[in-house]
């Protein structure tokens, strides 16, 4: 379509060019003309009063040669004999000056009355008819070289042929421009189409271009914003199902725990331990077919009160805490805390990390979460007094992979990590697993608020927190601090060498 446009352009340009260039360039030979005889006439107009008054010879050529034609060899006079006189003698025609017209041409101007013009060698000769005082018509010859005729009509022509070419280039550049203005948009909205296809949902057009791709432009991004809204709303469906699954499923798990010994317990373990099993197959999957949303930006309206929904899910699991006798301990979350992640989205990493706590550590074990807002990020701290995790990098690889198990780790799908991993990639933020205060495992979870970057929160505000509240926990670490403060420990400290258990 480009090449199209600017190969109309080029032939309508040239056809333009043309039409009005090369009349131009005859009118400018015919005005180059007319100037090299016009001046010629008035030439030989000089020497017409001289006619007037003698024919003598030597004043005729006193005259002629005054004159700048005739002193360069380009003038000449013609005087006809004149008639017979009385005394019977006949008088002598004059020549004078450089003849170059043939004598017939001469005669013929002389007997017409009317000026002429004929062709000589290198140039051309003007012939004007002037009356003589003795009533003869004597004819002056004026020569006028080629290079007089066409004097500065090669310069007009080259002039001419630079504005035209210089015109077909402007057009040509004009039509490409204008060709990638159209083309370009058109190209990058089959692009889009092509990724949006394969998966990639982030993929936008911008709105630019020609009105009537502006708006394909505007409805395409509107479909693929439905798109992503649409598995988005699946998303969390499938997020919110698979919590209400695994949340009753524990406390199944927990309750056949305490059956006691026989087949009916036994085969009552069985079956709960079977159908975790094809929960966590179907969470796997859900989880591995799930379309890559690059680029989709999170909006304002798609956040929640991590205080809030922090408060909720711990009232689930305080109550079945307090049936294993475990203590529980909550701090930082008495004020409102808005961070950009969806309220399901939350609580199914909140769900993933307390769901390990019971799973993986005996009962009677306290655990504490605590919530720190630093302005630009919020850090969640999920901290046990269980075994700790023999290799914590082992575990976040495990929940990237979702591979399989391990010794003491029955039952692992390997998602819970990862389901909180990817929460916090979301905002720009991370997990990291290290040894908490209270003997066993501490999880991390840093949510920026504004893209963070987790480097600058780990260099500088981490160990602030560190040394803020450090030394209150090495006081009494069985204690939790109050509102708003962090645990001791951070990621990088040596993890509890028990290797019995896997979050």
């Amino acid at each position: 379509m480009r090449w199209a446009l600017v190969k109309v352009c080029l032939a309508v340009t040239a056809m333009v060019v043309i039409a009005f260039a090369v009349p131009l360039g005859l009118v400018i030979r015919e005005m180059a003309s007319d100037r090299a005889f016009s001046d010629a006439e008035r030439q030989a107009a000089m020497i017409a009063p001289a006619l007037s008054i003698t024919t003598d010879r030597e004043e005729l050529t006193r005259a002629v040669l005054s004159t700048e034609p005739g002193d360069r060899g380009r003038l000449a006079v013609h005087v006809p004999a004149p008639e017979k006189a009385a005394d019977g003698t006949e008088g002598e025609a004059l020549d004078i000056g450089t003849r170059r017209a043939s004598p017939k041409d001469v005669e013929t101007v002389r007997k017409a009355g009317r000026a002429s013009i004929t062709e000589v060698t290198d140039g051309f000769a003007l012939l004007q008819p002037t009356a003589l005082s003795t009533g003869d018509i004597a004819v002056v010859e004026v020569f006028v070289p080629e290079g007089e005729v066409s004097n500065g009509v090669a310069t007009a022509w080259l002039i001419l042929a630079g504005v035209g070419v210089a015109l077909i280039v402007g057009s040509v550049a004009v039509a490409d421009r204008l060709g990638v203005r159209m083309v370009q948009p058109a190209q990058r909205l089959a692009g889009a189409a092509q990724d949006l296809g394969e998966g990639r949902l982030g993929t936008r057009v911008p709105e630019e271009g020609p009105t009537e791709l502006r708006s394909a432009a505007v409805a395409f991004n509107s479909m693929a914003d439905q798109v992503v809204q649409l598995l988005a709303n699946e998303r969390e469906l499938a997020a919110d199902l698979s919590h209400r699954l695994r949340t009753p499923l524990t406390v199944l798990r927990l309750n056949a725990a305490s059956l006691g010994e026989g087949p009916a317990a036994d085969q009552t373990r069985a079956a709960v331990e079977q159908l975790e099993h094809e929960v966590d197959t179907i969470i796997r999957t859900a989880r591995e077919q799930r379309p890559q949303t690059q680029g989709v930006q999170t909006g304002a309206g798609a956040g929640c009160d991590a205080s809030e929904v922090i408060r909720e899910r711990m009232g689930f699991w305080s109550a079945l805490a307090e049936d294993e006798g475990r203590e529980v301990r909550l701090a930082g979350v008495d004020r409102t805390v808005r961070i950009p992640v969806a309220r399901p989205e939350l609580a199914a990493a909140l769900d993933a990390l307390l769901g390990n706590v019971f799973r993986h550590t005996p009962e009677g074990t306290a655990f504490a979460v605590d919530v720190h807002h630093s302005g630009d990020a919020v850090i969640v701290l999920v901290s046990d007094a269980g075994p700790g995790i023999a290799d914590p990098k082992a575990a976040l690889a495990r929940g990237t992979s979702g591979g399989g198990t391990k010794a003491g780790a029955v039952g692992s799908t390997g998602l819970g990590l990862d389901i909180v991993r990817r929460v916090a990639e979301s905002t720009g933020g991370d997990l990291r697993i290290g040894r908490s205060v209270l003997g066993g495992t501490e999880v991390r979870i840093w949510i920026g608020l504004h893209g963070s970057n987790p480097e600058r929160g780990r260099r500088g505000h981490g160990r602030r927190v560190t040394r803020r509240f450090g030394r209150q926990r090495r006081k009494d670490p069985r204690t939790t601090a109050g509102p708003g403060s962090l645990p001791g420990s951070l990621p990088g400290s040596h993890p509890a060498p028990h290797p019995g258990s896997q979050h």
